[in-house]
């Protein structure tokens, strides 16, 4: 046996393309002129703080697309309301438990992609953003997603309390510790 393992070497893909992702995301923040870290404190900008990604957080979703969607307002942080669409319902088994998060859709482009996905778990305010955080889908033909955790991520008014930002709703509150994404930032 040589003096390096190449096994004990090797990097998980998944693994590493979440982490790329993440200093991408941290370059972002600590450089760009749209960062929602206020400018006076880019030059310390450390990073965000993340969970270790883990591909059980990587689970495959069902949508069902509800046939007449609601139009709803969302209370944000300010205490203003966002008008959304609930446009379905995701379905997916985490830790051998079936769980279902409502899909929203933004009024302001009916015929865009983006699927909005506002959730908290068992760590809101604690170890993540207090009011929830959220993931975007890309909304594609059929009903087979792929909802990854590690990607979830803190709205912008966790960095800086000039932003509004929609709060989950209650309904998007799962009973279980989400240890995925996201941490609080300090």
């Amino acid at each position: 046996m040589g003096p390096t393992d190449p096994a004990a070497e090797q990097v998980d893909p998944y693994e590493q393309q979440i982490e790329n992702l993440r200093r991408e995301k941290d370059e972002f923040f600590r450089t760009d002129l749209d960062s929602p870290i206020p400018p006076e404190k880019r030059s310390t900008f450390r990073g965000l703080n993340y969970y270790p990604p883990e591909k059980i957080y990587n689970v495959s979703a069902r949508l069902e697309r509800f046939d007449k969607p609601e139009l709803i307002l969302i209370q944000t942080s300010t205490g203003s309301r966002e008008s959304y669409v609930k446009y379905g319902r995701l379905e997916f088994d985490l830790n051998g438990k079936r769980h279902r998060l409502i899909v929203y859709k933004s009024t302001e482009d009916p015929f865009a992609r983006s699927l909005f996905i506002p959730f908290s778990d068992e760590t809101s305010a604690d170890e993540t953003y207090g009011s929830g955080r959220y993931l975007d889908l890309e909304e594609q033909g059929g009903d087979s997603y792929e909802l990854d955790f590690n990607l979830a991520y803190n709205p912008y008014c966790a960095y800086n309390d000039q932003y509004t930002c929609p709060i989950p709703p209650r309904e998007n509150k799962l009973p279980v510790p989400i240890l995925a994404g996201e941490k609080n930032y300090k």
